[in-house]
């Protein structure tokens, strides 16, 4: 048995495509963890152990709210990291 906080499958696969559509958003591993660090502290978590746990999450993730709530929570950590990255510049 495994203890997982599918949510974060979910922000991450979310994740990706708010990073490709905003150009301007560092794509480097460390702000993308950040992002999604921020996002899942906003976000209530959704713990799964068995398989019947994980499909009811998924069935979940196709409600138009339960996105719109995760691409609102990405836009934020989205907004906090690009004026504040953590990540070296070149040249640094």
């Amino acid at each position: 048995m495994e203890l997982k906080n599918y949510m974060e499958d979910l922000v991450l696969q979310q994740l990706d495509n708010l990073i490709i559509d905003n150009g301007n958003m560092c794509k480097c591993e460390k702000c993308r963890y950040d992002i999604a660090a921020m996002a899942l502290n906003i976000l209530p978590p959704r713990y799964v152990v068995t398989d019947k746990g994980e499909t009811y999450v998924k069935i979940k993730a196709q409600e138009q709210q339960f996105v719109v709530d995760i691409i609102t929570a990405i836009t934020a950590g989205m907004d906090i990291v690009k004026k504040n990255p953590h990540h070296l510049e070149k040249g640094e």
